[in-house]
């Protein structure tokens, strides 16, 4: 019986009716952006719906999903009631009162500081004071993965861990360590500040700060999806997971890479010295070991179900693929928009070429192709997957939930090429308009109209979702038992590294410590450093 079923519907509901405002204003803002529109009338209105927008997306929605789908894992893979779901209830309320609290000052221009904060900007205290809310509430549920591990262990012993509780699990402990950087900066740099208690702020040492969340964070987005590539993918295309033993290597390497890389983001900045910035480029490049791995794996495994669909020879088994299937679309489109995000991250990480397109279009487009492309759309997957479990509903109109891919795919593909282009020639980002009657920028007007062509389709998507989501209603009839995917060959014996997290989470602290510890402290002791806050609104 699945005894957390209310639990996870209400952090779905959440996410996706936010994520819905979300996107609304994202289109908004490449609207008013572009020559289609005239110039908005206060450039802070657009300030400060990029800040609600990025805030949703970078914070809620993630946060929420990842909480959600987790607290399902629990009970669809240890197959055991969620252990602690008065806390895990309590958990959700701290989310949705921060996110109330973060959003009313955004929504009345007091906190339009953009999801990144930016130093020595200073918003509204409420603002903060809800984000932490969302993190604490965030912390209850990484507690909750531990005990319910811990306490499926102690029944199970010496049993390897169901590869889906073995990702969310990992997911839990990078989110507990990566989310400490921005606690930090919130509650002993930037509060001080907004309450008024300080006139100054230490600008650098907070964006240090920051960075150790910053880039870290990406990868508990895609925590979810990952978990999805390989416990969900292989069983709904009618295959086999290629390697069990894969994807925990890929999980733990996630968990030990993902943190000590955020420096790359401030080869800008001057207060790090230039060789921790090369320290941090090279780290950042062994995250690609996981996701190549990954790829490797999800591919071998989508072939499993082509061969076992009838298809034969070196590639004629692509055309034997589940073509029809919404999750063949929804992993093939995942891929490709991974493989170009990724190869723009390339360019990001470089300590040389991050010069010429660092601040520029460029950077929206990488990470909007990663996260708003090949991550999302696997959000979608998961609470299509997993809504019969939910609601007790049918199966889901196939014919919507593809066009409700493709849109999104296309719509993706439209707006953030063009962002790459106009980001080559040195279009900034973070700018409220554009003068395209100067013929300096007038032949890059196309490219604003077409990312919001391509907006306007995600909309379009993104509402078709809701629409399906709410239209499958509840049923009556309990849903065929969840399965998650099965390996071809299953391992006689789990290693013992792969089936648990303390050499891994030590690793990971030691280099966190490593590669953050002396600029840290370096900047801690400097004096004279602080710079005039900036407040947003009024305090």
């Amino acid at each position: 019986m699945f005894l957390a079923r209310r639990l996870v519907l209400a952090h779905f509901w959440v996410a996706f009716a936010a994520f819905a405002v979300a996107i609304l204003l994202g289109e908004w803002q490449m609207y008013v952006r572009s020559p289609l529109s005239a110039w908005v009338s206060d450039p802070e209105y657009y300030y400060r719906s990029v800040t609600g927008h990025g805030t949703v997306m970078g914070y809620v929605l993630p946060t929420l999903v990842a909480m959600g789908f987790g607290y399902a894992i629990v009970e669809l893979a240890l197959k055991q009631p969620l252990v602690g779901l008065r806390w895990a209830w309590a958990g959700f309320w701290l989310a949705i009162v921060g996110t109330v609290m973060a959003a009313t000052p955004v929504a009345l221009g007091r906190a339009s500081v953009l999801f990144t904060f930016y130093p020595p900007m200073i918003g509204s205290p409420f603002y903060y004071l809800g984000v932490v809310l969302v993190v604490v509430g965030s912390w209850i549920w990484v507690a909750l993965m531990a005990v319910n591990l811990k306490a499926w262990k102690s029944k199970n012993p010496g049993k390897a861990v169901p590869l889906a509780m073995f990702g969310n699990v990992a997911g839990a402990y990078l989110w507990a360590w990566t989310s400490v950087g921005a606690a930090v900066e919130i509650l002993l740099l930037i509060l001080p500040a907004a309450l008024g208690l300080k006139d100054t702020i230490d600008a650098g040492l907070a964006r240090v700060f920051f960075s150790w969340t910053l880039h870290a964070i990406v990868y508990f987005w895609l925590m979810p999806a990952y978990i999805a590539f390989y416990t969900i993918v292989p069983r709904a295309i009618g295959g086999r997971l290629y390697s069990d033993t894969m994807g925990r290597v890929a999980f733990v390497l996630f968990l030990v890479f993902s943190m000590p890389i955020g420096i790359h983001h401030l080869f800008a900045d001057p207060q790090v010295g230039a060789g921790f910035k090369f320290l941090h480029a090279v780290f950042t490049a062994m995250v690609a070991v996981p996701t190549f791995l990954t790829v490797f794996t999800i591919v071998a495994s989508v072939e499993i179900a082509a061969r076992l669909r009838g298809g034969k020879g070196l590639f004629g088994w692509v055309k034997a693929l589940p073509w029809g299937n919404p999750m063949m679309l929804a992993v093939t489109f995942s891929f490709i928009m991974l493989g170009f995000g990724g190869a723009g991250g390339l360019i990001n990480m470089s300590y040389q070429l991050n010069e010429t397109i660092h601040n520029t279009q460029w950077v929206t487009g990488h990470f909007h192709l990663i996260f708003a492309g090949a991550i999302v759309i696997m959000y979608f997957m998961v609470a299509y997957d997993l809504w019969p479990q939910l609601t007790g509903c049918k199966a889901l109109p196939d014919s919507l939930v593809k066009a409700q891919l493709w849109l999104w795919f296309v719509g993706m593909i439209v707006m953030t090429f063009p962002w790459h282009w106009v980001g080559l020639l040195g279009m900034p980002r973070r700018m409220a308009y554009f003068d395209f009657s100067n013929p300096a920028l007038a032949g890059q007007g196309w490219t604003l109209v077409a990312g919001t062509i391509g907006g306007l389709m995600l909309v379009v998507s993104a509402l078709l979702f809701v629409y399906i989501l709410a239209r499958a209603g509840k049923g009556e009839a309990a849903p065929a038992p969840f399965t998650f995917s099965t390996a071809v060959h299953m391992p006689a014996a789990t290693p013992i590294a792969l089936n648990g997290f303390g050499l891994w989470v030590s690793l990971m602290i030691a280099l966190t410590v490593v590669n953050y510890g002396f600029p840290i402290a370096q900047l801690a002791m400097l004096k004279d450093t602080s710079v005039p806050a900036v407040p947003i609104g009024g305090r």
